[in-house]
């Protein structure tokens, strides 16, 4: 039996407390995107899912995620209600943890992604219909695609299953998966894909187009941003799994793809809006700790920066296109999240270096990483808009999906849940 490590063991539970306060930062960042009529739902949409996600973690989505596997698509009921989750280490993930720790980790990740979802269905969705469709989400969208690239005989962690990989031992600086430091795929790609499903299916707010899409209250937005930022530390460098040296490597090129991306999003918003936006600043920040979550344990701090770069431009040109397109996202989720997530897999499979990380990528002589992390990527966007498109189709037809006209003309906040954020 595996030795636990008290030092490792503090740091992966500091970690998940920092990974939880993420959520209510998103709740203040999306809050304050959003209008003031919405408010409280949008909060509430955050607050909930932290309730309503840990126990359908405990209870099932753990044992789908990471529990022993079916076909290497999913796991199976084993660990069902925690069953064989105790305080022993388990070697197969983290030997030097509690396997609790280690679950109690990846809770927070299934917390925050549904709630990331939500950007994309403000001021006009139903809250009973969204609890029914964040317990379906989790479990047939979030722990499929956590059990295929982070679970035990997952097909993106094991790509010999369908002959992309090496049979035998594998090459130094070479891998037989997809790389996903810490949920580049799992996390960003199927929130942001499943935000777009969701923007087409619900179809646009009564007011898009007719009033102008503009922040309530700046100030929240900042300080739901700083929130992530700090929480992302856990994130990133806490998938180390370990207080070592690979989690120092991952805290660094966190903080530096961050400030590049924000740096770049300020500086294209300036250039294309005429004054530098904090607004702009902010959302930068977001995808470019969107971006280097797949790549933070593989690169080191130069590709981070061209990494943070890369995030802040083509997010940005991916808000704007949404915008052109005329599809209501409406806090562009797809654009940050979908978008920054695809780039930053890719973008892993051009920088990752076995110096860093034992694997190389494209760039250090190694091509054959980034067609796994292409198959990746686009498995990952298939079954996230596949899987959301097909539910939300569903709920429509037995639950419905959105308010009435009236209660989305006067703000949901009042009509589903009886309070508002601000008194007259």
């Amino acid at each position: 039996m595996p030795e636990i490590n008290t030092g490792d063991n503090a740091w992966i539970l500091t970690s998940s407390a920092m990974v939880l306060l993420m959520t209510p930062g998103l709740a203040f960042f999306y809050a304050g995107l959003a209008g003031r009529t919405n408010v409280v739902a949008t909060i509430m949409h955050s607050f909930i899912i932290m309730a309503l996600i840990s126990v359908v973690w405990v209870l099932w989505e753990y044992s789908l995620a990471f529990g022993p596997d079916a076909g290497h698509i999913i796991g199976n009921f084993s660990w069902f209600g925690l069953k064989d989750v105790g305080v022993d280490p388990n070697a197969d993930y983290a030997g030097t943890i509690p396997h609790l720790t280690f679950m109690s980790f990846q809770m927070m990740f299934a917390i925050i992604t549904p709630a990331l979802v939500t950007g994309a269905l403000v001021g006009r969705l139903k809250f009973k219909t969204f609890l029914v469709f964040v317990v379906l989400w989790a479990t047939l969208v979030y722990a499929p695609i956590a059990h295929w690239v982070w679970g035990i005989g997952g097909w993106l962690g094991n790509l010999n299953v369908i002959g992309l990989g090496f049979e035998g031992e594998v090459p130094a600086g070479y891998a037989n998966k997809a790389l996903d430091y810490a949920g580049g795929t799992v996390v960003h790609i199927s929130s942001g894909v499943s935000a777009l499903a969701a923007a087409l299916v619900l179809g646009k707010r009564r007011s898009f187009g007719q009033e102008p899409d503009v922040p309530h209250n700046i100030p929240f937005v900042v300080l739901g941003v700083g929130l992530l930022w700090f929480g992302w530390f856990g994130f990133n460098a806490g998938s180390a799994l370990a207080a070592n040296g690979a989690a120092a490597n991952a805290f660094v090129t966190t903080n530096t793809a961050a400030a590049a991306a924000a740096l770049a999003w300020m500086t294209m918003s300036w250039w294309r809006g005429g004054a530098p936006s904090l607004v702009g600043a902010a959302s930068g920040a977001v995808a470019g700790l969107v971006a280097i979550t797949p790549a933070a344990g593989w690169v080191g701090p130069m590709p981070a920066i061209l990494i943070g770069i890369g995030a802040g431009v083509f997010c940005y040109l991916a808000t704007c296109l949404r915008r052109k397109i005329k599809v209501d996202d409406t806090l562009d989720v797809w654009g940050v999240h979908g978008i920054g997530g695809t780039w930053g897999a890719l973008a892993t499979g051009l920088f990752a270096s076995a110096a860093v990380g034992g694997v190389n990528g494209l760039f250090y002589g190694n091509p054959g990483q980034l067609v796994n992390q292409i198959v990746a990527v686009l498995a990952s966007w298939v079954w996230a808009f596949g899987i959301t498109f097909i539910l939300l189709k569903v709920l429509d037809k037995t639950m419905g999906l959105r308010v009435s006209e009236q209660q989305e003309v006067v703000g949901i906040d009042g009509s589903q849940h009886g309070e508002t954020a601000y008194t007259p």
